[in-house]
């Protein structure tokens, strides 16, 4: 993988063993990241909630996989990977979770990610110099919210909880 800009170019093409499995998972947006995991909520499913990402949303999704979320699993050397606990909600999915009203979750452009051991993704991505509009360190529950805007400019915006 080298980096190019602020994005990842990945070097070596996937074999047939790979590429075959991939057609029978389609969802997969990287190596790493798959679009039902954005989707996928204990609080949707306990209320019969339909949180499918309408097409926008998932365009959010692959966007803030490929250019900020896999480029920093790579970079941050993440030995026990990233984990999505909260990816995209519909409206009231948010609301019920208690969510902002204006939260980038409901646009597909964030989510909130925890890792095991001793990974610090709050300093990796300000050394990596990868693009995103905020990323929120919850100290007490540990964990991370990242986003990065499919339109418009991105604030950069570092806010420790």
């Amino acid at each position: 993988m080298k980096m190019k800009g602020r994005e990842f170019t990945f070097d070596k093409p996937l074999t047939a063993k790979q590429q075959e499995w991939r057609r029978k998972h389609p969802d997969w947006i990287t190596d790493h990241f798959y679009m039902d995991e954005f989707s996928y909520s204990a609080v949707a499913i306990e209320h019969g909630l339909d949180n499918t990402p309408p097409p926008e949303a998932q365009r959010a999704i692959r966007n803030l996989v490929r250019k900020l979320l896999e480029p920093l699993r790579e970079y941050a050397g993440c030995p026990t990977g990233m984990h999505i606990s909260s990816g995209y909600r519909c409206k009231e999915l948010n609301r019920l979770v208690h969510g902002v009203e204006n939260s980038q979750h409901l646009l597909g452009e964030a989510a909130d990610i925890y890792t095991f051991g001793s990974c610090r993704l709050l300093e990796a991505l300000q050394e990596s110099r990868l693009n995103f509009d905020q990323a929120i360190y919850y100290r007490r529950r540990g964990f991370i919210h990242l986003s990065l805007k499919l339109k418009g400019k991105n604030r950069h915006q570092v806010i420790i909880k």
